[in-house]
């Protein structure tokens, strides 16, 4: 299982092809995710690009290309971490449009909301959002059970399960 925002960020620079072709590795995002029917990057793709994303991340997914689907996956939150989706309405609140991405951060001023994201500017960029174009975060759980290791974890320990650990329990609701 992989982390949204490593494997979005090795996706930065994959663009639009303008015109009747699309780009390949668009088309092979749809394919991986399951999207058999997507068959042009001139479509809306950045709940696609997120879905891919979940999927390689062994993440639950929507398993839709209407981005707003993102606000009936995983668990809604109010102190978004890096990785975190992040949705956002479109020309109105009470349009079926919006925007998907994975939260990176606030603007100083806190105005704007930065996520990661397909469809960014025809491609796969960091931007920022209006906060106040803001509908909900989501925090996405694994897809298929969590195992754990059998070793015993302390304070001060570190490293993969303890990261496992803390994500379990922000999944209930710990603070960690």
């Amino acid at each position: 299982m992989g982390n949204t925002v490593e494997v979005a960020s090795a996706e930065i620079g994959v663009r639009e092809v303008r015109g009747s072709q699309s780009n390949p590795r668009i088309i092979q995002y749809a394919e991986e995710a399951g999207f058999t029917n997507y068959t042009s990057d001139e479509s809306a793709w950045c709940s696609l690009f997120a879905n891919w994303v979940a999927f390689k991340a062994g993440l639950e997914r929507s398993n839709s290309l209407a981005a707003r689907s993102w606000l009936n996956v995983g668990i809604p939150i109010e102190n978004p971490e890096p990785g975190d989706v992040v949705v956002f309405w479109r020309e109105s609140r009470d349009s079926w449009k919006g925007h998907v991405g994975f939260f990176q951060g606030f603007s100083a001023d806190n105005q704007r909301i930065y996520c990661l994201g397909g469809n960014q500017g025809d491609q796969v960029s960091v931007t920022a959002k209006p906060i106040s174009q803001l509908l909900g975060y989501r925090r996405l759980r694994p897809d298929g059970p969590t195992t754990f290791s059998r070793k015993t974890l302390k304070r001060g320990s570190t490293g993969r399960d303890v990261i496992k650990l803390q994500d379990a329990l922000k999944q209930l609701g710990y603070n960690c």
